[in-house]
């Protein structure tokens, strides 16, 4: 009986909440932009060809339950991506990063931070899978590209959460 109860009131007062948070604390508007000719290493920027919407689709999906048509925007321009000399070299002696100015602007187009963030391997290792083998792990694969994609997302929530 007090599960009957206490779950509407829950779930009434999860929507309250959400409804009633702050312009402050939601978000308008994701932007990533990327100049593809900062991109030294052609197999790189193949592969490298489609992050402005992959990044911007992860961290809208990391900030799903804050989308609102008023509130903050984020605007990521990938300055960066520059992949070691060898694009099939194994991740622990590549030097890959990911490095982005990350622009947060009030509901008024105001500049709220401005900062640059950089996401190397080591940020990434933490999203590859439990069974990936770090030794033959090559900087071209799928869940290279997919762990960088999701540690700079992280970082730009994480950041824009504090």
């Amino acid at each position: 009986m007090t599960r009957r109860i206490l779950a509407p009131f829950l779930a009434a007062l999860l929507l309250t909440t959400a409804a009633h948070a702050a312009k402050e604390d939601m978000v308008k508007e994701i932007t990533v932009e990327i100049d593809l000719e900062a991109i030294t290493n052609p197999a790189a920027a193949l592969r490298f060809a489609n992050i402005s919407q992959d990044l911007k689709n992860a961290i809208a999906t990391r900030l799903t339950n804050r989308s609102a048509e008023e509130g903050m925007a984020i605007f990521v321009d990938i300055s960066e991506v520059e992949l070691s000399n060898s694009f099939t070299e194994v991740v622990g002696s590549a030097e890959t990063r990911l490095v982005g100015d990350v622009r947060v602007s009030d509901d008024n187009g105001n500049p709220m931070y401005v900062y640059e963030l950089t996401v190397d391997v080591n940020a990434a290792k933490t999203y590859f899978p439990a069974d990936t083998d770090m030794t033959a792990l090559q900087a071209s694969s799928d869940s290279y590209y997919t762990a960088l994609i999701f540690a700079f997302a992280d970082a730009v929530v994480k950041r824009f959460d504090e």
